[in-house]
């Protein structure tokens, strides 16, 4: 579940020289290769363990196959439709993005656009340059009083919002996560798409390319636009749909198109870029020596965070693993692993519900990065691929293993001052509880069997059941351990339930074989934790 050491970085696209320094410095191995081929990529990645792309580098499925040691893809910019989050989520690795470093200079372009369209700007200086003095041609309209309708109102989408205020547009907008009340405070009053379409003289779009984002302006939705509404999309190539937004311009319903995107880059179709009322640019949102500096910088002090063990931002995927360089919830997560492959242990199965419940208010909102980790431990050994914090989750479902999780703030004496995590195979009797003492995880209970002082979790751990009248295991243990020149480390034993009592052994090194141990126990595991 741990990363491994991140040691060689491929840098695919063209980049501020400051990401490759930063990254040199930070004692990383850099190879800067941008231009590669399909093929190419496939042989250079192979021994990389990060990667860093702009957007000219797709990193597919076949790419990160490819790639037998990556464990982290840094795409400088904020758009990841670049990268398949989906096949990297399955194998593990780690996506991340720098969703701050363009945000200014894309929220400028649009507003240059903005005001290209109200005035005929470009047209007018091409015309220029034929020769022409064509004053009448190019009748504008003042952005004072009009409507702009924002699509997505984070970080650019209400930089756009505020800047054209400044020229006394009313902003409109609509934004399926922001609240209300939060947009008001940056000027925008948000409304119903229904409502929005009719009452805007400039709509512009500011969101990701999703499934519900695809086509968001079609043929339906510029019909109910008022006519002649002005559009922008400096966002991503598809949210506009291209045949309706020319149709659209074709019969005056659109009365201009100012797009830095398309659905294929460069586009093969000239019939929209060729348009007179279109004004498009190359896809350069990001396309500033300060945009590009600043994802550069980000990118490259994300990954040597990583690599140094400081922290992680920018997740795409897996937020999960980002707690896991927290001081104060890495050893809960270490814990979460741990009960996961007890659990497992007890319960010899991989399958079916398991409920994660974490008690007491420290661990309010700790389900979310827990459930992971309970799953990686499960999977544990069962898994066919390397199961991580990134997947755990996608890996468990595939595996039939269903994890949910609840809360209660109370927690059961003498447990109340830290928390106490439970996980329980749903549909049987066994279960484990867990916690942090100091930094160290624990075993406070197997299945209704508690430890009165409990067991550290880590290293090698030999967890076994006996009878509690058994007198002979502890001898053959200790006898097998000298033979090994293993180390007793810890021993701690439960109460007893039906004539019955877990042990939990902390070992030096793992036993490499336990058949000995067998005919003295009822069941016996061995964990590396």
């Amino acid at each position: 579940m741990a990363l491994g050491k991140l040691q060689k970085v491929l840098i695919s696209d063209s980049l501020d020289p400051c990401c490759r320094e930063i990254l040199q410095a930070g004692g990383l191995r850099v190879q800067e290769k941008p231009g590669l081929s399909k093929e190419e990529l496939l042989r250079e990645i192979r021994d990389c363990d990060g990667l860093i792309v702009r957007s000219a580098t797709k990193v597919t499925a076949d790419v990160l196959e490819a790639a037998e040691r990556l464990q982290v893809v840094g795409r400088a910019g904020t758009g990841v439709d670049n990268v398949d989050v989906d096949a990297a989520t399955r194998k593990g690795v780690l996506v991340m993005n720098t969703p701050t470093g363009n945000s200014l200079s894309a929220a400028e372009l649009t507003c240059g656009m903005i005001l290209c369209l109200a005035r005929q700007i470009p047209q007018a200086a091409a015309s220029m340059k034929e020769g022409k003095w064509d004053r009448k041609k190019y009748m504008g309209m003042e952005l004072n009083g009009k409507t702009l309708g924002v699509l997505g109102l984070g970080r650019i989408g209400r930089e756009v919002a505020t800047r054209m205020q400044a020229f006394g547009m009313k902003t409109i907008g609509y934004d399926p996560i922001i609240t209300p009340e939060t947009s008001a405070t940056f000027g925008v009053e948000q409304l119903p798409l229904e409502q929005i379409w009719p009452r805007c003289d400039f709509i512009t779009v500011h969101t990701p390319l999703l499934p519900s984002t695809t086509g968001l302006l079609n043929d339906s939705t510029f019909a109910k636009c008022r006519r002649g509404v002005q559009v922008v999309n400096c966002a991503r190539g598809g949210i506009v749909d291209e045949g309706a937004l020319l149709r659209a311009l074709r019969s005056g319903q659109c009365g201009g198109a100012a797009l830095d995107v398309f659905t294929e880059e460069p586009p093969k179709d000239r019939e929209l870029v060729n348009h007179p009322n279109v004004i498009s640019c190359p896809h350069l949102g990001a396309s500033t020596q300060e945009a590009q500096s600043r994802c550069g910088k980000e990118i490259a002090m994300q990954i040597v965070d990583m690599a140094t063990g400081k922290g992680l931002a920018g997740i795409v995927n897996g937020q999960a693993l980002s707690k896991a360089f927290v001081p104060q919830t890495k050893p809960w997560i270490a814990l979460a692993r741990a009960l996961g492959m007890v659990l497992h242990t007890v319960g010899k199965k991989a399958q079916g519900s398991v409920q994660v419940c974490t008690l007491g208010t420290p661990l309010q909102e700790a389900g979310s990065y827990l459930m992971p980790a309970v799953a990686a431990g499960m999977l544990a050994g069962v898994a066919q691929k390397e199961v991580t914090l990134v997947n755990a989750l996608l890996l468990a479902q595939e595996a039939g293993l269903k994890v949910t999780t609840t809360h209660d703030d109370v927690v059961p004496e003498p447990d109340g001052s830290t928390g106490l995590l439970q996980v329980a195979l749903q549909g049987s009797l066994h279960r484990a509880a867990g916690m942090v003492q100091g930094s160290t995880p624990v075993l406070r209970e197997i299945s209704g069997a508690t430890f009165k002082q409990p067991a550290p979790l880590a290293g090698p751990v030999l967890i076994y059941r006996a009878k509690a009248s058994e007198p002979s295991v502890l001898p053959v243990l200790a006898g097998l351990l000298g033979k090994a020149g293993i180390q007793l480390q810890s021993y701690h034993s439960s109460s007893t339930v039906a004539g019955e009592q877990w042990s939990v052994v902390g070992l030096s090194a793992p036993l490499s074989n336990l058949s000995e141990l067998k005919s003295h126990v009822t069941e016996v595991s061995q964990l590396h934790l």
